[in-house]
């Protein structure tokens, strides 16, 4: 699981384009502008072909998925 938390850590990092996220793993990514719509698909795409787990668009709700931590929660759950 450990593996999820880091990959997703650089996924974020990268489409947000700031080490904020691994600072603050509780940062508010919507709120604070740090993730759109576009780069929503970006992250699902992502987390598509680097971890294996396939997540549809109807499966994101923005307030489950609104901080790291929420996300890494989700994709370890989604994955066990």
């Amino acid at each position: 699981m450990k593996n999820i938390r880091a990959q997703v850590l650089v996924i974020l990092t990268d489409l947000c384009n700031t080490e904020e996220i691994v600072e603050n793993p509780e940062v508010l990514l919507f709120e604070e502008g740090l993730l759109d719509s576009f780069g929503t698909v970006s992250l699902l795409v992502e987390i598509e072909e680097k971890l294996g787990i396939d997540v549809t668009i109807s499966d994101f709700d923005r307030d489950e998925w609104s901080t790291p931590n929420k996300i890494i929660t989700i994709l370890e759950n989604m994955a066990a």
